[in-house]
């Protein structure tokens, strides 16, 4: 189901986890989450990165450096890679993107010192590999993403999503709903992707929404949709989402302001319920992420996705997906390493996670 990475690392028997051994920046087996030679609490430690560890070119290269992991068993959140732009309009490159965001996600630290959030010492989490998609099959590819995230999410793991185009979110908000019902929708992009077909077919990075809609997915008096923009064939291309309900909210109206007061009145909108975070990385202004598949000027600045995302700590997020990601248009990996803090952000956000 998951294609996990690789390394010549052995596991144990029957063990499925390998951990990070901070000395050599390598796997070996082990439990999950507990550091070798430290003793077991009932606290959910886990393997961090040393500053030693960070100077070292070698070992797999997962996210974080965190564990790799075939099951979802155990796991309280966990990373997940779809390398699929299949349904991409415009630039290809995407399925490029889980490879290069974990590339530059190996800087990152264990803690936030900005929101005091600190994940590893709340939630068990790992590295789940890539989904196997069918590149020459989108229709395909749905379906084995759907049945990976099925499984993922009965095992009570919340999935942080490495895309691949925005494609990907339909099949895994089916998983999300069959599990939870509908669910709420924070939409961070510079597109609504509620358009119905194009060259007669219905599922591609334009439509993901419109589907989710039509098939049930969505709470949609629960749906906010964030920095969007660009031109248009009509004068009102935001007519659909605003006719289901959805919060509607310009990258223009966001021009040169905080988005906290924003965020506390999205907070309201959510409530308690299920909540799904969509971010395309296309939502900030190509000046800052130009890695992508349709970029958009005039969008939104880094610190706002920030307290976008920010903003969404202790609700109920049951999902969260970074897509868009089109390493080839930045060979900088500047968009790769803001996605990569974006995911982050996400991993802090989620229920559970303490803060200090």
């Amino acid at each position: 189901m998951l294609r996990l990475l690789t390394s010549r690392c052995g596991r144990g028997p029957g063990s499925r986890v390998v951990t990070w051994r901070p000395s050599v920046g390598l796997f070996c087996p082990g439990r999950p989450g507990i550091r070798q030679g430290s003793d077991a609490s009932d606290a959910p430690s886990q393997p961090i990165p040393s500053s030693e560890s960070l100077l070292q070119p070698v070992g797999v290269c997962s996210m974080m450096r965190l564990p790799l992991q075939s099951s979802a068993e155990g796991l309280d959140a966990a990373f997940i890679g779809v390398p699929l732009d299949t349904g991409t309009s415009n630039r290809p490159g995407a399925r490029f993107g889980p490879r290069r965001i974990r590339e530059e996600s190996v800087v990152l630290g264990a803690v936030n010192p900005s929101t005091g959030a600190l994940p590893f010492q709340s939630l068990r989490v790992a590295d789940l590999g890539n989904v196997n998609v069918n590149l020459y099959n989108l229709r395909d590819s749905c379906r084995l993403i759907r049945e990976a995230y099925q499984n993922i999410v009965a095992t009570g793991c919340i999935p942080l999503t490495l895309g691949g185009d925005h494609t990907i979110t339909y099949p895994i908000l089916q998983a999300v709903a069959k599990e939870y019902g509908p669910v709420g929708l924070v939409h961070v992009g510079a597109h609504t992707n509620t358009t119905d077909r194009a060259l007669e077919e219905k599922v591609y990075h334009r439509t993901p929404f419109r589907r989710s809609v039509e098939e049930g997915l969505l709470d949609c008096k629960r749906v906010s949709q964030i920095g969007i923009r660009g031109s248009a064939r009509t004068l009102d291309p935001y007519r659909y989402s605003r006719s289901q309900g959805f919060r509607v909210v310009l990258a223009e109206d966001c021009w040169m302001k905080s988005l906290v007061p924003l965020m506390a009145e999205i907070r309201q909108q959510m409530g308690g319920k299920p909540l799904y975070i969509s971010f395309g990385i296309d939502a900030l202004d190509p000046a800052y992420a130009p890695g992508t598949g349709t970029p958009e000027i005039a969008g939104l600045t880094p610190s706002q996705a920030l307290e976008i995302i920010r903003g969404c700590q202790g609700l109920n997020v049951v999902g969260c997906d970074l897509v868009e990601v089109s390493p080839p248009y930045d060979l900088s990996g500047n968009t790769a390493l803001l996605a990569a803090n974006l995911l982050f952000e996400m991993l802090c956000a989620l229920p559970k996670v303490t803060t200090a």
